[in-house]
């Protein structure tokens, strides 16, 4: 699945985000709105993951929600 996809229907997916990053609140999920760049900064900023990280995560997210 695409971002783009994602994007559109994140209130359908915002859900299993939160089960993969538990430290990301309703809030953040909420103002993220399915946009990736922002997703990968607060990955970054609560996980402390590399940007190469934040982005690998995204894109196996991306791949588990195609299932």
């Amino acid at each position: 699945m695409n971002w783009e996809q994602i994007t559109a229907r994140w209130k359908q997916w915002k859900g299993k985000a939160k089960q993969r990053w538990g430290k990301l609140t309703d809030d953040d999920l909420m103002t993220i709105a399915g946009k990736r760049e922002q997703l990968a900064g607060l990955l970054q900023e609560r996980y402390g993951h590399a940007k190469d990280e934040a982005d690998k995560e995204l894109d196996e997210f991306a791949r588990e929600l195609k299932k």
